[in-house]
């Protein structure tokens, strides 16, 4: 059975209204005016990196797809919109027939992107097409986000196994997204379980503060728990005194005690006193698992401390201090009249205060040096450069309206590994500064 595939409280029937109001009346404008079947070609790009990151992870891909697939106007829907007359009976009559049935390119999912890159191509009508616009950034803003710091804690992180452990911090349906995001970013695993089982990730945990608190004594819930879940679970030491618990912890377990879990406290000192204490009771191969309010400068603090895992949840699903990533979704080209094969041309909007685009339907290369690191992302229009062909970025996933390119979200996790070891070394360094890659438009 593919859990992808079932009605599950992480999907909806249907993603029609997960739209502004704004993208259904400009509908209905154009429907009137004769200008809805153009030709058009949709951008999905961001003017600029959150301060300080050097790149950005593109993560959601599989999500939009699904978003797409989902784009209809059943009965309900329908009634919804003709109850609060949000817009008009032949624009009713059109939606009910909805199917987006253009193209759309991107960067496959768990590639890494810059200011300018054009992470999403939408082609189509301007009718199907600009419906997309809101579930498509939504999607693809916050997963991106997640997933970038995601990336940076695995930076951070090295070999180590992070476990991502945020369902609480966020709405529940944005838990299981982040998680998902996560797991291309980097981490090995989540405790969320409709994640789990939505999208094949690995899933952890045993026990909170609660069921030490439970029970008559701290000896009493760990005795409880191994008698339950085995020698090899994670017992949480820090309810109390920590020394005393790892003590009791390995007397009760004995030597093959899975782990044990910090919470609070200074984890740098504690794991460094829980690893030598676990030595000399010879637990030697016990784990030392770390949480509490984890970030990847906290997890970079702890590099040389005798940790074997880190937890992660604030941080990690309000994407560390930048919960979404500024992508926008503009007009580049469109044909002055109907018909698949209208020539396009381009258009942009020009305004202050660095909100102006760039026209024309583009293509995207990374440029690479001599050692093979890539050393620009190149953005342009019009044929592109001999030399950049076998280097282009963008993919297609959706043509003529059916989906091109599922593929398993493994394939996105190693993906960005190697998209991001591409990078110059700078890129990993977790100090503030520029986009690692400049953007150059030939």
């Amino acid at each position: 059975m593919n859990a992808a595939d079932l009605r599950l409280p992480v999907d909806v029937p249907s993603t029609a209204l997960f739209t502004d109001r704004y993208e259904l009346t400009m509908l209905q404008g154009a429907l009137r005016s004769g200008t809805a079947h153009r030709r058009s070609v949709f951008e999905v790009f961001t003017r600029r990196l959150p301060e300080g990151r050097r790149y950005g992870v593109v993560a959601g891909t599989g999500r939009v797809l699904d978003a797409v697939e989902n784009f209809r106007f059943d009965s309900g829907v329908l009634d919804f919109l003709a109850d609060r007359k949000i817009v008009d009976e032949a624009t009713l009559d059109w939606l009910a027939g909805y199917r987006f049935r253009g193209d759309i390119w991107g960067y496959p999912e768990g590639e890494v992107y810059f200011p300018g890159s054009p992470v999403m191509r939408v082609e189509g009508t301007f009718a199907e097409a600009v419906l997309l616009e809101t579930v498509i950034l939504s999607i693809l803003n916050h997963d991106s986000a997640v997933a970038a710091a995601a990336s940076r804690m695995s930076v951070a992180a090295g070999e180590r196994p992070l476990i991502e452990m945020g369902a609480r911090r966020t709405h529940e349906l944005a838990a299981v997204a982040a998680a998902r995001a996560a797991f291309v970013g980097g981490f090995t695993s989540t405790s969320d379980l409709a994640a789990g089982f939505r999208y094949n990730i690995p899933t952890v945990g045993t026990s909170a503060h609660a069921f030490t608190l439970l029970h008559d004594s701290e000896r009493d819930a760990f005795r409880a728990q191994v008698d339950s879940l085995g020698e090899g679970t994670t017992l949480l030491v820090d309810t109390y005194d920590v020394a005393e618990a790892v003590a009791m912890a390995v007397e009760i377990a004995g030597p093959g005690l899975g782990a044990v879990r910090i919470d609070s406290g200074d984890l740098l000192l504690l794991a460094h006193r829980v690893r030598r204490q676990l030595d000399e009771l010879g637990a030697r191969d016990t784990k030392i698992i770390v949480t509490s309010d984890l970030d990847e400068y906290a997890i970079a603090s702890l590099a040389a401390a005798p940790v074997d895992a880190y937890g992660v949840g604030t941080q990690l699903v309000t994407g560390s201090g930048h919960p979404t990533c500024s992508m926008v979704y503009k007009l580049v080209a469109r044909a002055d009249e109907d018909g698949a094969d209208a020539p396009l041309r381009p258009v942009a909007k020009k305004s202050m205060g660095g909100k102006a685009s760039v026209g024309g339907r583009k293509w995207a290369a990374r440029r690479l040096d001599a050692y093979g690191v890539a050393e620009a992302e190149v953005v342009g229009t019009g044929e592109v450069p001999a030399e950049l062909v076998e280097r282009q970025l963008l993919v297609p996933l959706v043509r003529g309206g059916e989906t091109v390119a599922r593929e398993p979200l493994s394939a996105a996790r190693d993906r960005h590994a190697a998209a991001r070891a591409a990078l110059p070394m700078s890129a990993t360094q977790l100090s503030r500064g520029e986009p690692v890659l400049p953007t150059e438009h030939p």
